[in-house]
């Protein structure tokens, strides 16, 4: 009982060395800690054994030999009632049999070992007869009866007969030898696995001190572990501006990036304004006065053109009519736009200029880096927040480490160990006991072998010196003396088979008896595990019923260990637990000794932490994202004039051609039509005018084109910039002043929102190391697989070393004994053929 609470003390060292949240929040994203691997205990009992080849067959025969006398499944209930009423529920530790339950109860016990019963009788009634028999054949004998005289008479088949009963014997001579090696070899598998019982257990206590000696370091590790989470935590705090500031940092930018994009986005359009008047000024004088250039370039060429078609050459048949054509066309050598009457955008350039004076583009800038250094405003305003928590941290460190240090763990293991030690001594001080009785049962079984071995060595012997001085010509008064040897000796081997048949059998019914029940009843429902599982009417197992030991607990663990039988630990939940390698405060319920959850609380420093961090007070009211200069320079944008520009005039003219005709087509087709005339110098007069009209396209028209092209991409984008401009402007100054006042006034609202979510993640990594602590003290630290070994090899060493043993050890001398029957019969109607008789059938010739 010291033992086990020192045990006990052990673990309450541990469960008082950390503690548990009370404080839940809401689930945050805290990175995953990698904590490692509690550093696992090595055991080094292997709970294994393979019998050989021949003792496995040997085994399953007598497996399935008993399967035959008894098929029925194992009897849950009776068993339970019987243990019940032994020592049970009602304690009286004796059955009244006349009561009529008990009757009832002794009748099912009897329909279940119906098998065994009627084996067991046949035994008894062997026992019983066989002398009696032997007796009565004696004196049979003395009486010149049952084979006893000295007289043979002689049959034609009497070699046939004699050869016939030779062989049975022989046959059933060795059957009995295999029966009484059967029988010699499981009595030899038995002294040699007591061998090896020593270093199995041995084994078992190494395993329980290392389970002992283990659990200290076991615990420090889990202890240790402790800084993995205050570092991430310490790291987390260090960085408290990239977190928690990037964290406000963002949610405040959903509203204040769109405000200074808008801001910037303005600041860019006006310089775009600036260039797009600047090229509309420029093309517009490149277009007006190239336009009274092409004006009277296009007024000579006509000129030109028209007294040239006025030429006599033109009034020749054939010719008038090209001419007429060409003449016809030449009023469409003119211009087509007139961009003289288009305003300047003087004015307005100048207004523009005048606002860019001022640079909204560095004032927005300086809006965003002011608001972009939210994070290190909230390293700096949380200095003393930050020193707090890590004060509280290494405070709780020296708590958890300085604690262990003031009990007394040592003397707790030592006294474990010392219990142990104690057990093992025990234990070993049984050792030569269990080999003396080891021996005297060995020599034992070795007396009764011989008693078979004699048996056999008579039969042997008396075969051979029967079947080898048998002289088929002699007559049987004449026969030899090494055939009538041979006769007297299995007349030997027939009066010690009557002597031993009945010890012998007395031995098989006794070891059957005892065996076979145990394998039933104990090997076979343990291996199947039906001692634990529940059956069909009840919820409770067998080992596990309720009051089974003792009528004051219900359950007999919970009561020995904890006093209090109403604590659901059944044995089954230890001995699976423990199998699967769980550990002993899972398998032993131990959380009703001291549970993990009380001491497992971080109340003590969650509550700490929650109270430092409503400390927390961030002030960004020094952020400025758009000074007064920057919104009236905005202002200042809307009343440039762009609006007043008459767009639809100039869109008119720049949608119109710079002439009426396109003179690239209009010369080519001039000298397509010179081509049609008779050469000469009218001809090459056209084809002459045709050139200048090209070089005026090229020298004029095409400039003139380009700078119409980028007059009607300023004008348009001008006429984009101007539409709605005073409310554009509106929007992103009240967008500005939304964001602004949402940082002087409500910021504190995001603030305290993502503080209590960092809090979390600070939290949550204090949650991650409680839960692995959990699980490691659930499943990794002391893992109780020595006490489900201690149990597995306890039922190796009964049912596998020593039960099989003896069953197979009666199987084999049951063989033996039965099979003595028929070779006391034969060996008695045989020893006539062999032994020399005193008188002998004499027929007359």
């Amino acid at each position: 009982m010291a033992g086990k609470v020192g045990l006990l003390c052990v673990w309450m060292f541990w469960g008082c060395t950390v503690c548990k949240s009370q404080f839940y929040l809401e689930k945050s994203q805290s990175e995953t800690l990698e904590f490692g691997s509690v550093p696992a205990a090595v055991y080094d009992t292997h709970v294994y054994h393979e019998n050989g080849a021949i003792l496995g067959i040997l085994f399953h025969m007598v497996h399935a030999f008993l399967f035959v006398v008894q098929p029925n499944p194992f009897p849950q209930d009776l068993v339970t009632k019987i243990a019940q009423e032994t020592f049970g529920t009602y304690g009286s530790g004796r059955i009244e049999y006349h009561k009529p339950e008990n009757v009832v109860l002794t009748l099912q016990a009897i329909y279940y070992e119906i098998g065994f019963i009627v084996c067991a009788s046949l035994g008894v009634l062997f026992v019983l007869l066989m002398p009696l028999v032997g007796l009565c054949f004696c004196m049979c004998r003395c009486c010149d009866n049952c084979g006893g005289e000295m007289h043979q008479r002689q049959k034609k088949n009497a070699d046939c007969r004699r050869g016939c009963l030779t062989t049975l014997l022989f046959t059933t001579s060795l059957v009995i030898s295999a029966g009484v090696l059967c029988a010699y070899a499981a009595n030899q598998n038995i002294s040699n696995q007591l061998r090896g019982v020593k270093k199995l257990v041995n084994s078992n206590f190494r395993d329980l001190k290392t389970l002992v000696n283990d659990t200290p370091s076991q615990i420090e590790y889990l202890a240790s572990q402790y800084n993995t989470a205050k570092n991430k935590v310490l790291s987390d705090l260090d960085n408290i501006g990239p977190l928690l500031g990037k964290r406000i940092h963002d949610q405040l930018g959903k509203e204040v990036r769109p405000a200074l994009d808008g801001a910037l986005n303005m600041a860019g359009a006006m310089r775009e304004t600036k260039e797009a008047l600047e090229n509309v000024s420029v093309s517009l004088e490149i277009l007006q006065d190239g336009t009274s250039k092409l004006q009277v370039n296009l007024s000579n060429v006509r000129n030109s053109l028209s007294n040239t078609l006025n030429d006599p050459a033109c009034s020749a048949p054939g010719v008038s009519n090209t001419c007429n054509a060409i003449r016809n066309t030449l009023g469409q050598l003119a211009i087509s736009a007139n961009f003289t009457a288009l305003p300047d955008v003087n004015t307005q350039l100048n207004n523009v200029n005048d606002v860019l004076k001022t640079d909204l583009s560095n004032i927005v800038q300086k809006g965003y880096s002011t608001f972009n250094n939210t994070p290190g405003m909230v390293k700096n305003q949380t200095k003393n927040v930050v020193a707090g928590i890590k004060g509280m941290l290494d405070s709780i460190g020296s708590n958890i480490t300085g604690f262990s240090k003031h009990l007394p763990i040592q003397s707790i293991l030592s006294n474990v160990t010392l219990y142990i030690n104690q057990g093992q001594s025990m234990i070993e001080d049984y050792y030569p006991l269990i080999d003396d009785y080891d021996f005297y049962r060995w020599i034992g079984c070795i007396v009764v072998c011989c008693m078979v071995v004699l048996i056999l060595a008579f039969n042997f012997l008396g075969l051979l010196c029967g079947s080898c001085g048998y002289d088929k010509h002699s007559s049987p008064t004449t026969r030899g003396c090494v055939s009538n040897t041979g006769g007297n000796l299995l007349m030997a081997g027939v009066g010690f088979s009557f002597i031993f048949s009945w010890l012998l059998m007395l031995v098989v019914c006794i070891t059957f008896t005892i065996g076979g029940n145990l394998q039933k009843l104990v090997c076979e429902p343990f291996q199947s595990r039906e001692l634990f599982k529940a059956n069909y009417s009840h919820t409770s197992q067998v080992l596990d019923t309720p009051y089974l030991i003792t009528p004051y607990w219900k359950n007999s663990i919970p009561g020995f260990l904890y006093q209090n039988s109403e604590i659901d630990l059944t044995i089954e939940k230890v001995y699976s637990d423990c199998k699967n390698k769980k550990g002993i405060y899972t398998a032993l319920q131990l959380d009703n000794i001291f549970n993990i959850s009380d001491f497992l609380n971080t109340s003590m420093y969650t509550k700490d932490v929650v109270d430092m961090f409503d400390k927390v007070n961030v002030d960004l009211s020094d952020i400025t994202l758009l000074d007064a200069a920057g919104k009236q320079n905005l202002q200042s944008f809307t009343n440039t004039g762009i609006g007043n520009i008459d767009y639809p005039a100039y869109l008119a003219e720049v949608n119109k051609g710079v002439t009426k005709v396109d003179l690239l087509a209009f010369a080519n087709n001039l000298e397509a039509q010179a081509d049609q005339l008779p050469r000469g110098a009218l001809e090459n007069a056209l084809k002459g005018h045709a050139s200048s009209i090209r070089l005026i396209h090229s020298q004029q028209v095409v400039p003139m084109e380009q700078a119409m092209s980028t007059l009607n991409q300023s004008i348009r984008l001008l006429q984009r910039t101007a539409s709605d401009l005073p409310n554009k402007v509106t929007n992103v100054i009240s967008a500005i002043d939304a964001a602004q006042y949402l940082i002087t006034h409500n910021a504190s609202f995001v603030v305290n929102q993502e503080t209590e979510k960092y809090m979390e993640v600070i939290v949550g990594y204090f949650k991650q190391y409680i839960k692995w602590v959990r699980d490691s003290m659930a499943m990794d630290v002391a893992a109780c697989q020595p006490i489900s070994n201690f149990v597995d090899v306890a039922e190796m060493i009964a049912c596998t070393f020593v039960i099989d043993s003896v069953n197979t050890f009666w199987f084999g001398l049951g063989c033996c004994t039965i099979f003595l029957i028929p070779s006391i019969i034969i060996s008695v109607k045989l020893a006539k053929f062999y032994r020399r008789m005193d008188t002998e059938d004499v027929y007359d010739e």
